[in-house]
């Protein structure tokens, strides 16, 4: 009995079978928001890190501020001011688009910090090489340096994004319709916590490659 009443409580198949086309829905809001959030977070963070190690010495002190207080600022805490603070002064976002604003400001710092050690992993003989055969700043960097520190930050860069995936559950909280708003309005409706163990599944089947993958690139590329 008390496994019949686990199984109907948390595995009930006819409870996820109706809530599934409302899961898949919130996937796909969850993926498009990872997306955006990530290739964002990512480009601006290697600005960033470049601006925090060759740009000039206002820029970069701006630049370390920004990193050292968007890594310690609780996301669910700037998901909250960008959308509901920032209306107070004439500014209103869209959930989706407050989401992704938030997600890619902290997904930039930490992306920052992680180009930040790559490019100073390179060794500083790589760097003297460049400038020896004539090649400018931009060159050295697009030519030489930041290919040999892709290859090193592929790893951690990976997590990050996966991180990222993650912290997209944290948008509910401003009314988007992601996986994780999905399944908890389908838990009031059925009044069953299947549809949140059918997300996690969901979950797991989104993310697993990628933890597989960072697996697999610091199997080929360990750390020095």
């Amino acid at each position: 009995m008390v496994r019949m009443g686990l199984i109907d409580t948390f595995f009930n198949w006819a409870v996820f079978v109706g809530a599934l086309p409302a899961l898949l829905e919130g996937l796909g809001v969850t993926v498009m928001l990872g997306v955006v959030s990530i290739v964002a977070g990512t480009a601006s963070g290697l600005a960033m890190a470049l601006l925090r190690l060759y740009g000039p010495a206002p820029l970069r002190w701006l630049a370390r501020v920004y990193i050292d207080a968007l890594r310690s600022i609780p996301l669910l805490v700037l998901l909250v001011l960008v959308y509901y603070a920032l209306p107070f002064v004439g500014v209103r976002l869209s959930s989706f688009v407050s989401a992704a604003l938030a997600i890619s400001l902290v997904s930039c710092a930490y992306a920052a910090e992680i180009f930040r050690a790559g490019i100073q992993a390179v060794p500083k003989g790589q760097f003297e090489a460049a400038q020896a055969i004539g090649l400018g700043f931009a060159s050295s960097m697009r030519y030489v340096i930041l290919p040999q520190a892709l290859r090193i930050v592929v790893p951690p860069l990976t997590s990050n994004c996966i991180n990222v995936l993650k912290d997209t559950a944290l948008a509910s909280v401003v009314a988007m319709p992601d996986l994780l708003k999905q399944a908890t309005q389908a838990q009031a409706l059925a009044a069953n916590p299947t549809p949140l163990i059918g997300a996690a599944v969901l979950y797991l089947v989104l993310l697993l490659p990628l933890v597989r993958l960072v697996s697999y690139f610091e199997a080929r590329h360990p750390s020095r």
